[in-house]
C-alpha cells in the first residue's frame, strides 16, 4: 500500500481522539473497540480496519464516519473538488432566492426543455450512474437539475419524475463521493418534488435514496425508520400488487435492512431479509422498476453482504452463489464482489480475493476508487502479504494515494 496510507487513518484517529480530550483507554471505553486496536491503528502497525470498527470509532469521537476515513472525491481527471463544488452549488444556490435557476447560464432564456428530452436526459444519466460514470455524472447534474426545475415551473406534476430523479442522483452520487452532509441535502428536494405529483411509487424511492444518505451519515436508526415506515405506506398486496409496486417496496425493506446490518443488529437484518424474499417470490428475474433493482438475486445479494459484515465468511460465499450478474446494475454486482472478497479474507484467502477486487474494480474503476470497504481489504492484505503480487500492486495503484 502506499506509504501514506496507514499513516493517514492513524493520525486522523489520533487527531480527533486528542481534540476531544480522549486517551486510549476512554475512546476504547466509549466506542467498545479494544485498547490494543486502537493502538496499533494510531501506531500506524495496522493499515485497515474494518468499517464497522470505524463506525464505531466515529460514533464514539462524534464526527461523521467521512471525517475519520477521509472520502474525498477521487475523480482523477475531471477537476473532481471543482465538480463537487458544482453539484454543492446546484443544491444550495442563492439563486433559489432570487427566482433565478441554478445550474443554467445566467444568458439562457429559461425556455423549458422538452418533456420528452428530459425524460431521455434523465435515462441517460442514471445509466452513468449504474455504470460507475461518475465524472460524466457530476459534469451533466447541475445543468440536468437547472434545466428540470425550469421545466417543472412550466408544466407543474407532469415534470415531477424529471425533477425528483435528478435530485435523486444527485444524492446518491454525493454518497459515494464522501459528501454524505450534501446527499442529505439533495434526498430532501427529491422527496419534495415527488410528494407534489401522483405518484406514490417515484415518493417511495426517494425515500430509499434518504435512507441510504443516513446510513452514510451512520444514522442508522433514522435510516431504518424512513425505509420502514414508507414501505409500511405502499405495502401491496403480494397476490395482486403490480410488479413494479413489489420492485419498490422491496427496495424500501431492503436499506431497512441495511440499516440494521450496519447497526450490528443480525437478527432484525435476517427479519427484514425474510420479508424481502416474501416480495420477491413472484419474481422468475430480477426488475429494474424507479431505478431499483430487487428481486431474487437482489434479496441474496444482501444476504451476501449481511453475512459478510457479521463476519460469517462461509455463509456469505454459499449465499453469493445464487447470485446472478445478468439480474444487477453494474455498480450493484461489483458492491457484491466486494462482500464475496469480504468473505475470502475473512478466510484468509486473500488470493481469491484480490482476484475477485481485480473483477470489482474492472467493472468500473472510478466507483471502485471511492469504495471505503475496497480500500479497507486492500490494505489489510497489502500488510499481511510480505511480498505482494503483481495483482495486489495493480489494486494499489488504482485506489490511488489515501
Amino acid at each position: 500500500m502506499d506509504a501514506r496510507e496507514p499513516a493517514a487513518i492513524g493520525e486522523r484517529l489520533r487527531r480527533l481522539r486528542l481534540e476531544r480530550g480522549l486517551t486510549q483507554e476512554g475512546l476504547a471505553g466509549r466506542s467498545g473497540i479494544s485498547v490494543d486496536l486502537i493502538k496499533k491503528l494510531e501506531q500506524s502497525q495496522r493499515a485497515s480496519a474494518r468499517l464497522t470498527t470505524l463506525v464505531k470509532l466515529s460514533r464514539a469521537l462524534d464526527v461523521p464516519l467521512s471525517e475519520l476515513t477521509d472520502r474525498r472525491p477521487r475523480l482523477n481527471g475531471g477537476g473532481g473538488d471543482g465538480l463537487v463544488l458544482g453539484l454543492r452549488d446546484a443544491l444550495l444556490s442563492t439563486d433559489l432566492l432570487t427566482g433565478a435557476v441554478p445550474g443554467l447560464d445566467p444568458a439562457d432564456d429559461g425556455e423549458p426543455t422538452p418533456l420528452p428530452l428530459l425524460d431521455a436526459a434523465v435515462d441517460r444519466a442514471w445509466g452513468d450512474y449504474w455504470a460507475g460514470r461518475f465524472v460524466e455524472l457530476a459534469r451533466a447534474l447541475p445543468g440536468l437539475i437547472g434545466e428540470a426545475r425550469v421545466t417543472h415551473r412550466a408544466h407543474g406534476a407532469a415534470a415531477v419524475r424529471p425533477l425528483a430523479q435528478a435530485y435523486q442522483l444527485a444524492a446518491a452520487l454525493l454518497v459515494h463521493l464522501g459528501r454524505d452532509d450534501l446527499a442529505a441535502i439533495g434526498a430532501e428536494p427529491a422527496i419534495t418534488a415527488a410528494a407534489t405529483g401522483d405518484d406514490e411509487m417515484l415518493w417511495a424511492t426517494t425515500h430509499g435514496t434518504c435512507s441510504w444518505a443516513l446510513i452514510s451519515q451512520a444514522r442508522h436508526g433514522d435510516a431504518e425508520r424512513v425505509a420502514i415506515r414508507a414501505a409500511e405506506r405502499i405495502e401491496p398486496r403480494f397476490s395482486t400488487a403490480p410488479m413494479e409496486h413489489l420492485t419498490v417496496w422491496g427496495g424500501l425493506v431492503l436499506w431497512a435492512m441495511a440499516a440494521a446490518v450496519e447497526d450490528a443488529r443480525p437478527a432484525d437484518a435476517r427479519g427484514y431479509i425474510a420479508l424481502s424474499r416474501v416480495g420477491a417470490a413472484r419474481m422468475e428475474h430480477d426488475r429494474h422498476d424507479y431505478q431499483v433493482n430487487f428481486g431474487p438475486t437482489q434479496v441474496v445479494m444482501q444476504a451476501t453482504y449481511a453475512h459478510a459484515v457479521a463476519g460469517d465468511p462461509d455463509r456469505a460465499l454459499s449465499a453469493a452463489r445464487d447470485v446472478h450478474r445478468e439480474d444487477l446494475f453494474t455498480i450493484s454486482y461489483g458492491r457484491h464482489l466486494l462482500d464475496v472478497a469480504q468473505a475470502h479474507t475473512d478466510t484468509r484467502h486473500e488470493d481469491t480475493a484480490v482476484e475477485v477486487l481485480q473483477e470489482a474494480c474492472g467493472l468500473a474503476p472510478v466507483w471502485f476508487r471511492h469504495q471505503p470497504v475496497a480500500r479497507a481489504l486492500v490494505a489489510g492484505i497489502r500488510e499481511r502479504k510480505a511480498r505482494p503480487s503483481a495483482a495486489l500492486r495493480e489494486l494499489v495503484e488504482a485506489l490511488g494515494p489515501a
